[in-house]
């Protein structure tokens, strides 16, 4: 009971770092989207970070066969690929025929994507959170603390990409909280099965994810940062991917 109890107020915890979007409700819609254009290149730099310094050498880590986390990378990268191409299909759910002037730069697949990597992301947090409290409460803290650490830039960018898609601060604070509850039900299934089966299915999931994230940056973000030509802009581009990455490293050295 003791290991359910610390497990859940943990993840919870963790999962309210998704609700740091709050903080822009004082600035207008324009102010936002100002905001989340930089946050996209800052997203790029987190995601890939994410991906090349934490995921794939976890996964490489935890399995005897080292093909096997390479499919499951490229398999990652093939699966996010399938399902954007399922929701920008003529009778997928986020297609529109007709798009109004106003909405003409939205884009409701990227945000669906987002969430949807996301959500796996933070399915695995939560199932490292629990498994660490089934092996000990001290190794469980420091789990928590180092997935906390390593949230607030991952949800920041996360949520510059929501509001970039053409998603308003409320939505993009809301959708990045039903995100963030995915951990939930990752500490709940690693309760349930065990910290031998949890590290089995995050075996898998680790390199999914990883795959999925250069999916998202590579394939959807990048292109859209090449909207902006301007000296000034490729300057600022660089140095916000440059700061997501290494946030992400500065992360990897303190864990």
């Amino acid at each position: 009971m003791t290991s359910w109890l610390l497990s859940l107020g943990s993840v919870g915890a963790v999962s309210l770092v998704s609700l740091a979007g709050l903080a822009t409700l004082s600035l207008n819609e324009t102010g936002a989207r100002r905001l989340a254009a930089l946050l996209v290149s800052f997203a790029v730099g987190a995601l890939l970070g994410d991906a090349f310094i934490h995921l794939i050498p976890q996964a490489f880590e935890r399995d005897a066969v080292p093909l096997r986390p390479s499919l499951l990378i490229l398999g990652g990268m093939l699966l996010f690929f399938v399902v954007e191409k399922l929701l920008r299909h003529e009778h997928g759910l986020l297609h529109k025929h007709h798009h109004p002037d106003p909405e003409a730069s939205a884009r409701p697949e990227l945000a669906a994507i987002n969430v949807f990597g996301d959500a796996i992301h933070n399915f695995i947090d939560g199932v490292l959170i629990a498994a660490s409290y089934l092996v000990s409460p001290a190794l469980g803290v420091a789990t928590t603390v180092a997935v906390l650490f390593h949230e607030i830039p991952q949800e920041l960018g996360d949520f510059g990409i929501l509001i970039h898609s053409g998603l308003r601060v409320r939505q993009a604070v809301l959708l990045n909280l039903v995100s963030a509850s995915a951990a939930i039900l990752g500490a709940i299934t690693a309760l349930l099965l065990g910290a031998v089966s949890g590290a089995a299915v995050t075996m898998v999931l680790i390199p999914v994810t990883a795959g999925g994230f250069v999916y998202i940056a590579a394939a959807d973000l990048i292109p859209e940062l090449q909207h902006d030509r301007t000296g000034r802009g490729l300057l600022l581009q660089v140095s916000l991917i440059a700061l997501g990455m290494g946030v992400m490293g500065l992360l990897a050295i303190l864990e």
